[in-house]
């Protein structure tokens, strides 16, 4: 496992010493902590190229196909940014979040992208199952009308929709209100990975949050949580245990054909002998 013992003890140690807060709804949440993300990345097989004294974190697939860049110090608003490469199983792509996006619904998208579904189910389909507000036009919009999903539709630069979700304070009638955070996936963004994020950010399940931790918006509701700081660090390791043993078993069935066929090429040789 690529994470150290003291990556490992820092995460303890922050959390252990804080009061968890249920922290709702979910667009409203905050950052949380981004080592959700990195960590679980780290765990599958995922390797750091980036300086290690710099505030930028960039880390690599094991089969070098995908690159997520965590920029902090980002002149943009998307702090985080993932790019697949194009290979023979699919197109390259490219997805980007805003700094407010919640680490823990980030890290749902990055886990499918480690270890898939069984099955790809439709993007809208949580979300509408959660009460959010649907549209005819491709739009639906959170219960408090501050989060908004769009599937932008084809145009002359683009052969497929795009989508983006966007957080914002309340407006005034038709007029939308500062942007909190947003997300994009271009038109060529696998759909199951669409459905991950919108799955984990339409979940009514509370995100723990410290006491004085930066939430998305005042309206954020927090509660006291019942979880024990322990609980929480606890949460996290057997995640990441999870995560590599899955990561590892993805890799051995992707290289078992190739294997097997050589097997299979070396036997029909030796009979022909």
């Amino acid at each position: 496992m690529p994470l150290s013992e003291r990556q490992l003890a820092a995460y303890a140690d922050k959390h252990a010493g804080r009061i968890p807060f249920d922290t709702s709804p979910r667009h409203l949440a905050g950052p949380g902590d981004a080592r959700h993300v990195t960590h679980g990345l780290a765990a599958a097989g995922w390797s750091a190229v980036s300086d290690p004294l710099s505030a930028e974190i960039v880390l690599r697939s094991p089969d070098l196909r995908h690159r997520l860049q965590f920029d902090p110090q980002s002149a943009t608003s998307a702090w985080w940014r993932l790019r697949a490469e194009p290979n023979d199983t699919g197109p390259g792509w490219y997805a980007e979040f805003g700094e407010l996006v919640p680490a823990e619904v980030l890290a749902c998208f990055t886990d499918t992208l480690v270890v898939p579904p069984p099955q790809q189910p439709d993007p809208w389909q949580a979300v509408t199952a959660a009460g959010w507000h649907r549209d005819s036009d491709g739009t639906a919009y959170s219960p408090d009308s501050m989060c908004h999903i769009e599937l932008r539709p084809l145009s002359e630069f683009r052969d497929r929709p795009s989508w983006h979700v966007e957080t914002r304070e309340p407006g005034h009638g038709e007029f939308h209100g500062p942007r909190i955070w947003h997300a994009y996936f271009d038109e060529r963004t696998p759909a199951h990975l669409v459905g991950s994020f919108l799955t984990a950010l339409a979940d009514r399940s509370p995100l723990q949050r410290g006491m004085y931790d930066r939430t998305g918006h005042y309206s954020a509701v927090q509660e006291p949580s019942p979880l024990r700081p322990q609980q929480v660090v606890d949460a996290h390791a057997a995640r990441l245990k999870s995560l590599g043993a899955q990561a590892r078993s993805a890799r051995r069935q992707q290289t078992k054909p190739a294997t097997t066929r050589a097997n299979a090429s070396t036997a029909q040789s030796a009979a022909r002998r």
